[in-house]
């Protein structure tokens, strides 16, 4: 049995439901506090050196930091797409499967930073003298709040809910490759081309933006590969097929229980002890035979005698 089933049966109970709806509004809050304060980006970032220091509040903040923060107009269609392929994804998957695919990517996105950390700390010393050097001249010293190096303050903001989106993106182009969408409202284009041209395009910025790149992208979609290789099989039944089966199982489970001979029952009335938990029955040992009574009939009953039968 696949792993994710198993682990499905176990805390599936425990997915939470409508998840589009929370980062839509995860978002929502991340635009209003950059309104308020841009600089508030280098506070939430997700910058592992200043995790290391203390500011653990980073593995979680980084998540309000929205996707895109150009044009509000545009801004706003982007969400609504991708809050409502979200929203058909869950309900093809399943809450618990969507869960895990966000939930995953996320970890990973976490994982790469801190692989970009440990990659800038051995083999990038030079580069980051270099990058705090300049900033510093050109901004004075950055505050410790914001993560006390110019160099990780920077590449941290690349961490974002940008990749993450594009991951969903993909996965509704692997799970829907025939559904049409229409590009500037006009153009129709089957999903799966769009999902080959993004591959395209993120494969070349990542390695246009060389070995952070890497880092940043290649976690963030990571976890596309790593989701559809485990659920190659178990994502071909869907939540409904997943709750007829269910249903399916209970009620054979109840006719089954339903055809089972009672433990008790009187030869007289026919009342069993699965009907009547609180009644007595005794074997009456003048009858000739196998017959089991109530004790509303145990001594009123008429004997059964074998040349009765």
């Amino acid at each position: 049995m696949n792993f994710l089933v198993k682990l499905e049966k176990k805390i599936g109970k425990y997915a939470i439901r409508n998840l589009p709806m929370y980062m839509l509004a995860t978002y929502a809050i991340g635009y209003i506090v950059q309104l308020i304060n841009s600089d508030v980006t280098f506070f939430l970032s997700l910058n592992p050196q200043a995790i290391l220091h203390g500011q653990v509040w980073r593995l979680f903040s980084w998540v309000l930091i929205p996707p895109d923060s150009g044009n509000i107009i545009f801004t706003a269609i982007m969400l609504f797409f991708y809050f409502s392929i979200s929203r058909t994804l869950e309900q093809t998957w399943g809450s618990f499967y969507f869960n895990f695919y966000i939930f995953m990517g996320l970890i990973f996105t976490v994982l790469g930073a801190f692989c970009m950390f440990g990659y800038s700390e051995l083999f990038l010393q030079e580069k980051m003298a270099f990058v705090n050097a300049n900033m510093q001249m050109a901004y004075g010293e950055i505050p410790a709040i914001y993560g006390g190096s110019w160099f990780y303050a920077t590449y941290s903001t690349l961490f974002s809910t940008y990749y993450v989106n594009m991951s969903i993106f993909l996965a509704y182009a692997a799970t829907y490759p025939d559904m049409q969408v229409l590009i500037m409202f006009i153009i129709p284009v089957k999903v799966k081309y769009l999902g080959i041209i993004y591959s395209i395009i993120l494969v070349l910025e990542a390695f246009g933006m060389g070995i952070m790149g890497l880092f940043v992208i290649g976690a963030s979609l990571l976890n596309f590969v790593v989701f559809f290789i485990m659920t190659r099989k178990s994502l071909r039944i869907t939540p409904k097929m997943r709750a007829r089966q269910k249903d399916f199982r209970k009620k054979t489970a109840a006719a089954s229980q339903a055809r089972k001979v009672a433990k008790h029952k009187c030869a007289i009335c026919g009342r069993t002890a699965e009907e009547y938990p609180n009644l007595e029955f005794r074997f009456c040992s003048k009858c000739e035979g196998n017959y089991e009574f109530c004790q509303d009939h145990l001594f009123s009953h008429k004997h059964f005698k074998r040349s009765d039968m």
